[in-house]
């Protein structure tokens, strides 16, 4: 519908959700930025948040969504703001009510500009180090610098400069200029009638001026003619080897009903036999290859075909961009056949037909944004619409994949450079492409050993689901011996021809040491490269599959239409017992993954520090460079060898959920308990130990990360995993977590990443808090989060009786929220499984602690677990390069060698 100011609404009834959700999409990003304020519409976003003439508290809304077990969010694109968020449905009304006047009456208050620019200038610095930016960055530089794509997207606080007053001023003429109902798309879904949505939106948003705006961005191109036939170097901070080889093409939304390049990249990115990338592998000169991405807007898209290097195919950079050139010359030559084009376009309309319900909060955003891309009729259809195969139409574009019209973008660490990019002062060169490089690349020479699919035996025209009802509410056990265990349930309320089938294989010998658990990650990547080419079809037809470790050994998850499930489980178990490992794979895959654990030293300083949270906790959990280091010394006979003890003993726990029969449970379990029998002996499951901080006192552990920013987590334990504890910490944490991010980030401005989290760890509850700040060093912040605790029990005794019954409400409506699909289901019950929650009804008996819990329970509770800044507790602390100087954070109780400390610390064990 369109309201009177022109604003246009989708609305979305939706009776399976108890969550509803809201989403504003404005035409308005950073292309929109005034060139003496780059950021300007990033910063805008941040200050509507803040307060409005009939909510002037600037944390009445984020405060309101929290207690109401909702979650709110907002971002700034090229061409679009994006604002949404999700509440229980009984107080929509309401929460509209609050969001709506963002868009009517915001207030810009002076004393938060301040405020907000720092908040800005943490997120700029958060991913100052962040390879995506900083490569992003010389992108921009690269560019026509007529073109607003050159513009910096962020904003820091050099850029949102100056007197407050003066800032504010400019906010709200830029908001004037730039805001208006005609440029905005708002998508409502609820469990509500249609006709009690339009009236909601009528209601609340219709006040939205409209100042009848129209966007004019420049006809100006993205690159001009002397930007192209470049080649640009680009030194990475993590180690990474990758070349992009980019032809900028016209805007796309036009193709959209027709998805060409789609249809190309489908071509392009096959990784079965005879593919581009299984050539470029069998060369050792590439590793992986996506094709399609890139860059996209009003007038311009880069279409991408970017390949992980091998340090051989760095060197061969010519021989590799030669093979991409004589791959698009088979696809101008001999794939523009109308069978091919249809099997892609099968894929769609099945995804289509039987795709599975998303949060409210995701649809609501994703289709308020489809509105300013897709003609009315196609806002759900546009993303799945393949009308046919226009000849001349992909012809044209394939036209423009040229010599002519190329860069090539390079990133490898060892890449010579002469300038810094602004910013993020990522180094970088520009050569121009020499002509006798060029030239083979013009008329290539197909290779033999190059060809297009065949016809994809696994994609299937239609599939219908069973209508079968499932004999039982939740799953239960179809198979099971000694060492050996399969759960099933019939879906009967989905109705979709897919199923889930986890296989968790336990073994003593997965992680018992360091070692161990490297080889074991090794096995896990080998495999999956090795399974790849024979696989791909099948993931194209929409089977998938993932082989992960974890702290027991491994699991394998197959997802996809039921019809062929079966059949693509059958030839992975074949082709992982044939273990056809080579030695050069083994050197290929072993450097990617020595590549991937080296550089977690150079993810932010939070992430790391989420990382030996789990590390320093589980016995068989082990810090990346530690593995690193035993990886460094293995080889292909230490695999093999390590294979055949994996599998010597082993422990299976699966469960088969979706479209599958109980008869068709037993008899797959019946097989799989056929192969094990030949290749294993029964065992039990392998021990998952945590560390027992109880009566341990405050335990301080720090994480060396070379980083301007500091960064802390503090982490409070269960002592045991009843439920009533997971009520505790979970209602304790729903409890403070807007609270705690109101005060240190916003108010204080302490930090851009800055929360609180429940977590539990092997089954036991606890919680965190975490900061990871540019201005302030680990002792302030730590006390920064004690003082917050201890000051926190009067903000409990403040809460009315009705502000802590809609508190627990608003917990409990997430815990208990529907599950909106299929996956979504089949994670709860494998999770449920491993956590051996066997009545699978653990949510339940936790809700209904929850609800007998008073104020004076959870004061207490705070009083036991946090009363003092000695109680037992994790700390884990980095210090920023730039807070060296401040006073450190030390203690008596520190970890100093972590191997001693976890075969002595006191463990859990399930």
């Amino acid at each position: 519908m369109q309201l009177s100011n022109r604003l246009r609404v989708l609305l979305v009834e939706d009776w399976q959700t108890n969550q509803a959700a809201a989403s504003m999409a404005v035409n308005v990003g950073h292309f929109d930025d005034p060139s003496a304020r780059p950021g300007m519409a990033h910063f805008l976003e941040h200050m509507l948040f803040l307060g409005t003439e009939k909510y002037p508290d600037s944390g009445e809304y984020h405060a309101f969504i929290n207690q109401h077990g909702g979650s709110n969010n907002a971002w700034t694109g090229t061409e679009q703001t994006n604002f949404f968020f999700s509440i229980d449905a009984d107080v929509f009304e309401e929460s509209l009510d609050r969001f709506s006047q963002f868009f009517i009456a915001p207030c810009f208050n002076l004393d938060l500009v301040d405020r907000e620019r720092h908040a800005i200038e943490s997120e700029f610095s958060l991913k100052l180090k962040d390879d995506i930016r900083r490569v992003y960055q010389v992108q921009k530089e690269t560019v026509n610098p007529a073109h607003p794509f050159s513009k910096f997207s962020v904003g820091n606080l050099q850029t949102l400069s100056g007197s407050q007053q003066t800032l504010r001023d400019e906010l709200v003429a830029f908001y004037q200029q730039h805001y208006s109902a005609n440029l905005m798309t708002l998508c409502l879904v609820a469990p509500l009638p249609i006709d009690t949505l339009a009236q909601l939106a009528k209601c609340y948003f219709s006040s939205i001026v409209n100042n009848d705006l129209h966007k004019h961005y420049p006809a100006t191109p993205l690159y001009q003619a002397a930007q192209l036939g470049q080649q640009i170097n680009i030194v990475p901070l993590k180690e990474q080897r990758r070349v992009a080889i980019t032809f900028p093409l016209p805007a796309i939304d036009g193709f959209y009903k027709r998805k060409p390049l789609t249809f190309i990249s489908h071509l392009l990115g096959y990784e079965g036999k005879g593919s581009l990338l299984s050539y470029l592998k069998s060369q050792d000169w590439a590793a992986n290859l996506s094709a399609g991405g890139g860059v996209s807007g009003y007038n311009f898209k880069d279409y991408n075909i970017s390949i992980q290097l091998t340090d051989k195919g760095l060197a061969q950079l010519d021989d590799v961009i030669q093979a991409t050139f004589e791959y698009l010359a088979l696809i101008k030559n001999s794939g523009l056949a109308a069978w091919r084009y249809q099997e892609r376009a099968n894929l769609l309309t099945l995804a289509f037909k039987y795709q599975e319900q998303i949060k409210a909060l995701d649809l609501a955003s994703h289709l308020s944004i489809n509105m300013h891309h897709y003609d009315v009729e196609d806002i759900v259809y546009g993303d799945y619409r393949m009308d046919g195969l226009n000849i001349a139409e992909t012809q044209a574009l394939l036209a423009l994949m040229t010599p002519d019209n190329l860069r090539i973008q390079l990133i490898s660490p060892e890449l010579d450079t002469n300038r810094q990019a602004a910013w993020y002062h990522s180094p970088y060169k520009i050569n121009p492409i020499d002509k006798d490089r060029v030239t083979p690349w013009y008329n290539p020479t197909i290779r033999q050993e190059l060809s297009l699919p065949e016809v994809n035996p696994f994609i299937i025209a239609d599939s219908v689901a069973r209508n079968d009802k499932s004999p039982h509410h939740v799953p239960v056990i179809v198979c099971q011996e000694n060492g050996y265990r399969i759960w099933h349930r019939k879906d009967d309320e989905f109705n979709v021809p897919k199923g889930h089938i986890y296989l968790s294989l336990d073994s003593q010998q997965a992680t018992a040491t360091p070692r161990h658990a490297a080889l074991t990650r090794l096995y896990v990547e080998m495999l999956l490269d090795y399974l790849t080419e024979y696989t791909y079809p099948a993931e194209v037809a929409g089977l998938s599959y993932n082989i992960y470790p974890h702290q027991g050994g491994i699991t394998l998850h197959l997802t996809g239409f039921t019809g062929k499930q079966e059949a693509l489980l059958a030839l992975l178990i074949n082709k992982a017992r044939e273990r056809n490992f080579t030695q050069e794979r083994f050197k290929q895959i072993k450097k990617q993954i020595l590549r991937s654990w080296y550089n977690q030293s150079r993810a932010k300083p939070i992430s790391q520090l989420f990382t030996s949270l789990t590390v320093t906790l589980q016995r068989r959990s082990y810090e990346p460079l530690r593995m690193a280091e035993e990886l460094e010394k293995l080889t292909l006979d230490d695999l093999h060898e390590h294979i055949s003890r994996f599998y010597e003993k082993l422990h299976l726990e699966g469960l088969v959920y979706g479209d599958w029969l109980t008869k068709e449970a037993k008899a797959l379990g019946k097989r799989l308990e056929h192969i094990l029998s030949l290749v294993s002996s029964p065992s039990g499951e392998s021990e998952r130990e945590l560390i027992n901080l109880e009566n341990i006192g405050t335990l301080i552990r720090e994480v060396r990360v070379a980083h301007q920013d500091s960064s802390i987590i503090v982490y409070y334990q269960s002592a045991q995993a009843s439920t009533l504890n997971m009520a505790l910490f979970s209602l304790l944490n729903h409890t403070m977590s807007s609270t705690f991010f109101h005060e240190l980030r916003t108010k204080r401005q302490l930090g851009y990443m800055v929360g609180t989290g429940y977590l539990p760890l092997n089954r036991y509850p606890g919680m965190i808090f975490y900061i990871q700040s540019p201005t302030t060093g680990p002792l302030q912040l730590l006390e920064a989060i004690d003082e917050f605790i201890a000051d926190f029990n009067y903000a409990v005794m403040q809460i009315t009786n009705i502000q802590w019954e809609l508190t627990k409400q608003g917990l409990i409506s997430q815990i208990m929220e529907h599950d909106p699909n299929l996956k979504t289901r089949g994670q709860r019950y494998w999770s449920s499984i491993g956590n051996k929650d066997y009545q699978f009804n653990q949510r339940e008996l936790v809700v209904e602690q929850i609800k007998q819990l008073t104020r004076a329970d959870l004061i207490q509770f705070m009083m036991q677990k946090m009363r003092t800044k000695h109680c037992d507790r994790l700390v884990l602390f980095t210090t920023g390069e730039q807070h060296q100087n401040q006073e450190p954070l030390n203690s008596d109780n520190m970890i100093t060698d972590l191997r001693s400390f976890k075969q002595q610390a006191p463990k859990f064990s399930y």
